[in-house]
């Protein structure tokens, strides 16, 4: 039988360790689903936190599981530098648009495609610390973006027409008031009197003003 300060020792121990794993581990973050517009450069973001300071020793492993089903196929691969797949569906499309120094671990398929469909995992390790799940994307390719994608587009732009257009009414009208009020503050003299006498007859008072 364990003694009872036994006991208390082996709960310790344990809670150190818990404690241990939980400051040696990284954290993953990535949207869970994504609709992404067929034939379009899609981002597939993926941030993480780390308590180890990040470095060189950072891997970054990019895999695809397809609808299918099947084993996952590993497209992407960063370790010191980008190492994009040579062969296979993803060859020249899964590119690196990562940013290690902002924790930033994403990647851009490019022209994506229905066949594309599939669930994207993203894998962090970052030496001493260890991270056992992985950000999993539900990607599906659509043909065009929704109805309300669309319409809240276009609402965008044309209220900023809108702003601007308004903006330049107000200057042109501002201009014109501003001129017509020096033209009617300005003196005329005897020769442009003259002038003008036969168009209309003069203010006396503004001649010999």
């Amino acid at each position: 039988m364990l003694s009872a300060a036994h006991a208390v020792g082996t709960l310790h121990l344990a809670v150190l360790g818990c404690l241990f794993v939980t400051a040696c581990s990284i954290e993953v973050f990535t949207n869970k689903e994504l609709e992404a517009v067929n034939g379009t450069d899609t981002r597939l973001k993926c941030t993480f936190s780390s308590s180890a300071p990040v470095g060189d020793n950072i891997i970054i492993v990019w895999m695809f599981r397809p609808l299918s089903g099947g084993e996952d196929q590993t497209i992407f691969y960063y370790h010191k530098n980008a190492y994009p797949q040579l062969d296979g569906r993803f060859q020249g499309r899964a590119v690196w648009d990562g940013n290690i120094m902002r924790n930033d671990a994403s990647i851009l398929i490019r022209n994506i495609q229905p066949m594309d469909n599939g669930t994207y995992l993203c894998q962090v390790k970052n030496p001493p610390d260890v991270h056992v799940e992985m950000g999993e994307i539900q990607v599906r390719v659509v043909n065009k973006a929704k109805l309300s994608e669309i319409f809240v587009l276009a609402l965008v732009i044309g209220v900023g027409s809108a702003a601007i257009i308004l903006i330049v009414l107000a200057f042109v009208l501002y201009r014109y008031c501003r001129m017509k009020k020096i033209h009617r503050s300005t003196p005329v003299s005897m020769l442009e009197c003259t002038e003008k006498l036969n168009e209309k007859p003069c203010n006396m008072k503004e001649v010999y003003a």
